[in-house]
């Protein structure tokens, strides 16, 4: 099984205010941990930001879209550190999703490790 280090980013999400946009997808044959996760408003006022776990994972739990986070008040040029300390494992499919009350007013840096 390999381990591999990986970031994935985005600027200016999401593209329309209240329609979370794609940050990541694990790949088939894949399971990720999610070691943290940065969003920063890059908005000249205060925005909330939301996060979603989508998971489709087919085995004998419920698996639904839950927040991570929802509606976090993001003040002017700050940044909030997302799973900071804890961790979040993610299976083939499973999907990250950034929303904001603004559209494109959010970056987004996340650092994971996917084992295939």
């Amino acid at each position: 099984m390999a381990n591999t280090f990986k970031v994935k980013t985005n600027s200016a999400m999401p593209a329309s205010s209240g329609t979370p946009l794609t940050l990541y997808t694990v790949p088939s044959s894949t399971t990720s941990t999610i070691l943290g996760l940065i969003l920063t408003n890059i908005h000249s006022s205060d925005v909330t930001v939301s996060v979603v776990l989508s998971s489709d994972t087919s085995d004998t739990e419920t698996n639904e879209d839950v927040y991570l986070a929802k509606a976090v008040p993001l003040p002017v040029g700050s940044s909030l550190e997302l799973l900071s300390g804890g961790k979040v494992v993610m299976q083939q499919t499973d999907i990250l999703k950034i929303d904001c009350s603004v559209a494109a007013k959010v970056d987004a840096a996340l650092s994971m490790m996917e084992q295939t």
